[in-house]
């Protein structure tokens, strides 16, 4: 009884000495065909969206930026008004110091 030996995927003749058949040219060039069109749809639409998330992330930096933008304006008016009322506290501070000094004025 003969044993059927594997057949490697470069092999092109049966272990018997006999031709292997010959693949059909037609199946194995439209493979070759296809799959390099398969690869480089596949490596279009990777593309196109990477390009799509560059560009999302592009308009989020820039809505993030102008949010900044507002939000320091916001802090630079809140530190002047805090300056602002430091300013008037040190004033009523200093009136009511005089005021105190003139009532014990008074009372003497």
């Amino acid at each position: 009884m003969k044993m059927a030996a594997k057949r490697g995927l470069f092999d092109d003749h049966i272990p018997d000495g006999t031709p292997a058949e010959a693949p059909a040219t037609e199946s194995f060039d439209e493979k070759r065909e296809v799959l390099p069109l398969d690869r480089l749809i596949n490596l279009e639409a990777k593309i196109t969206a990477a390009v799509e998330k560059v560009k999302a992330l592009k308009e989020e930096k820039s809505l993030l930026e102008r949010k900044i933008r507002e939000l320091e304006t916001l802090l630079n008016d809140k530190n002047h008004e805090i300056e602002s009322l430091r300013t008037e506290k040190k004033s009523i501070g200093s009136q009511i110091e005089e005021l105190l000094s003139e009532l014990e004025t008074l009372e003497i």
